[in-house]
Formats: structure tokens, C-alpha cells, sequence
């Protein structure tokens, strides 16, 4: 069952949400950062980090129906819309990046969703999953959003898009502190120190992946690379995948 949209808002108004909205929001800068001219669609419940897409040609919110949907922004047109997250209301290829978030974790069938979440996406589109670390601490703490349906570990989320025809291009972590009240100051401290020491004590993980992870040539014969993905600290292997 999925946290209602009241318990997600909720969360991200107190410190421990704000917490995590910011720093998902830093890794999502370092991969995407501006999007102009693009169509941005968020799933699940991505509205926290939508606004930060700079230049953006379309920007839609799309929300399951087991959660729950707000109005987005709070002031203009409303750009979100309530979905069955196995039969997404968009055209083939309307959107040239997705991002879930809040998304897999609570689907009855993520490899159904992420499968809808691929047809709407661009022949040269990239989408970001962010789900919860199944070794972090936030996985096991039920008074937030993560500790709830099915954390994944990153070789699990490769697998999930490689069956989706799509390849894992970069990764990243996030979360590294324990979601307590009296640690919380001290987040930027483990991030730091996490990434090097404890990488297995993430929160959060993100992975991106496109269709086009190679070079293509067109037609006159030049080639025609895709841009490096920038979610690193480190580039997905493609021969190997780290333990469960």
C-alpha cells in the first residue's frame, strides 16, 4: 500500500524531509541540472524536485492512484494528474527525461511501471530511479517515506532497467545520515565522509539510464555521442554488478 499524499507532504515539511529533499535535489543537479527545451515528467511523487529543471519546455507531475495527487505548483496552471501506474496516459516518446521518485518502492509491479515509464520516453530520453538502499538506515525507519514497500540494491535497479530495454549509464548515492533529529545538522558531514568510509550505509539510491548508451552514426557518416552522464561518483560496469 502507498503512503497517501498527505503523509509525503507532511513529511517533506518537517526537517528530516527537508533533509532529504536537498540532497537529492544536489544529485540531481550534478546529473541534469538545467533542462531547456526538454519535457520533464515526474512519477510517483517527484513535485519536491520539479521546480529545479530551469528551462524546461513542459514539466507534468504524474501521481499513482493508490497515493494520492496534489495540485502542482500551488499557484498558475495545475500540472499534475492521477494515473494507473500500469497504463500511463502519454504518447510514446513524450518525454525526453523522467524521473521517479517515491515510484517503485510501493508498486504492486515495478518492472510493469518502469515498463510504461520507458514507452513514454524519448528515443534519446534519460530517466533517473531514485529508490531506497536496501542496506541504509532510512530503508528501517518507518517514520519516514523510505522504510516503507521494497527497498533495491544497485544491481537489482540495473537489472530492473536492462529488462526494461534500457542501459544503466551512471549511478549515485545519497543519505548517508541516520534520519535523526539530533544528527540531522551533521548530514553534509556524512555525506562526505560516507561516500569513502561506509558506501553501503546510503539511504538513497540513483541510477540513470537511456536507450542510446552508444556512440550512433548518422547518416553523412558522423558519429553522434551522447552526453556523459553526470550522477557519478562512479560509471556503471558493464560486465560486472556488485553483490545483493
Amino acid at each position: 500500500m502507498r503512503r497517501s499524499i498527505d503523509e509525503l507532504r507532511t513529511f517533506y515539511g518537517e526537517p528530516t524531509g527537508a533533509l532529504a529533499r536537498r540532497l537529492l535535489a544536489r544529485r540531481l543537479e550534478d546529473a541534469w541540472g538545467e533542462a531547456t527545451n526538454c519535457d520533464v515528467l515526474g512519477l510517483g511523487y517527484a513535485t519536491p524536485w520539479l521546480d529545479a529543471f530551469v528551462g524546461a519546455r513542459r514539466l507534468v507531475a504524474a501521481m499513482p492512484g493508490g497515493q494520492g495527487v496534489e495540485q502542482w505548483p500551488t499557484v498558475g496552471r495545475n500540472r499534475t494528474l492521477l494515473v494507473d501506474d500500469r497504463r500511463l496516459p502519454f504518447m510514446a516518446g513524450a518525454f525526453d527525461r523522467i524521473l521517479l521518485v517515491h515510484a517503485l518502492e510501493e508498486a504492486d509491479d515495478p518492472a510493469a511501471l518502469l515498463l510504461e515509464a520507458v514507452r513514454a520516453l524519448a528515443p534519446t530520453g534519460r530517466i533517473i530511479l531514485a529508490a531506497a538502499a536496501r542496506g541504509g538506515l532510512w530503508a528501517r525507519a518507518d517514520n519516514t517515506p523510505f522504510g516503507h514497500g521494497r527497498p533495491f540494491t544497485r544491481r537489482q535497479l540495473e537489472r530492473l532497467v536492462r529488462e526494461a530495454g534500457l542501459e544503466p549509464v551512471a549511478w549515485s548515492q545519497t543519505l548517508y545520515a541516520p534520519p535523526w533529529g539530533p544528527l540531522l545538522p551533521l548530514a553534509d558531514g556524512f555525506e562526505q565522509i560516507g561516500r569513502h568510509v561506509a558506501p553501503g550505509a546510503a539511504g538513497l539510491i540513483l541510477l540513470e539510464a537511456t536507450r542510446q548508451a552508444y556512440a550512433r552514426i548518422r547518416p553523412s557518416g558522423q558519429a553522434q555521442r551522447v552526453a556523459k552522464p553526470a550522477l557519478t561518483p562512479q560509471p556503471v560496469a558493464s560486465t560486472a554488478s556488485p553483490p545483493d
